[in-house]
């Protein structure tokens, strides 16, 4: 599971880029109850933070990258963003952000895996990210699609030491491979990975991308309030035995995320 102590190597911070960022914000409240609080007026200072409860879930920006997709960028926490892209660095891949302080709240910086597959890292400051995990409304998850899950085990692996551990799915001949950071125990899982042909990874021209699974108390009404609002449903809502209720979702700009809700111990 998710929490908020965020040993280094586990998700700590989510932010969404969108086209339309009041759009963005009207979307994810009415699908998961966010209340948006922006964080200045004018164009150059569209964007803010989402909050359930009155607590920090994720943030929102204006997407100004020429061509890029609307997406979820997943930021783990490190404890020296430098020596993480030196670790990057020596791998051969992309520094797309180098190490960037954001005032006294932490150091961050910005990646592409050697397939193209986009994330982030966090060094935290005074601030050490999101402020509700595992509950509804809030990020439970984190999950990679990827061309290469072997390639992808080593260069993450080699970047934050993740363990990983593979499962059968259901029905499926497939394996999808759980994620744990670096010298915690199995119960401290905080996503996984599964392998795809290119051709169903679309959303990024075939490139791997990461997104983020939120927990929900009811699958099929977080399902219905996204395409309500403008959405669309790529999978789902279906049971997964042992998991939960899920459904792969997009937002109206296609940006992609999952809705989970879980499973009864």
């Amino acid at each position: 599971m998710i929490t908020t102590d965020f040993a280094p190597g586990s998700p700590c911070w989510l932010d969404l880029g969108a086209p339309d960022v009041p759009a963005a914000a009207a979307f994810y409240g009415a699908v998961l109850g966010w209340e948006y609080e922006s964080m200045g007026e004018g164009e150059d200072m569209e964007g803010g933070m989402f909050r359930r409860d009155g607590k920090v879930v994720a943030g929102l920006g204006k997407l100004t990258e020429e061509g890029a997709r609307s997406a979820w960028m997943i930021y783990y926490s490190v404890t020296d963003a430098d020596a993480t892209t030196q670790a990057v660095e020596r791998a051969g891949v992309t520094v797309r952000v180098a190490p960037t302080d954001l005032g006294d709240w932490g150091r961050m910086a910005q990646y592409s895996d050697p397939l193209g597959g986009q994330f982030a890292v966090w060094q935290p400051g005074t601030d050490k990210g999101v402020e509700l995990v595992d509950q509804p409304g809030s990020l439970s998850w984190t999950e990679l699609f990827t061309s290469d899950a072997a390639a992808a085990k080593e260069f993450y692996g080699g970047v934050f030491g993740w363990q990983f551990s593979d499962m059968k799915l259901p029905g499926d001949p497939g394996t999808y491979s759980l994620i744990t950071p670096a010298g915690l125990p199995e119960d401290r899982m905080q996503g996984g990975l599964m392998e795809l042909p290119a051709e169903h990874l679309g959303l990024a021209q075939g490139r791997p991308y990461w997104h983020p699974v939120f927990h929900v108390a009811d699958c099929d009404t977080a399902v219905a309030a996204v395409t309500e609002n403008g959405g669309s449903v790529q999978m789902g809502p279906e049971d997964v035995a042992g998991i939960g209720r899920l459904a792969i979702c997009l937002d109206p700009s296609n940006a992609d995320f999952v809705v989970l809700t879980p499973a009864r111990s």
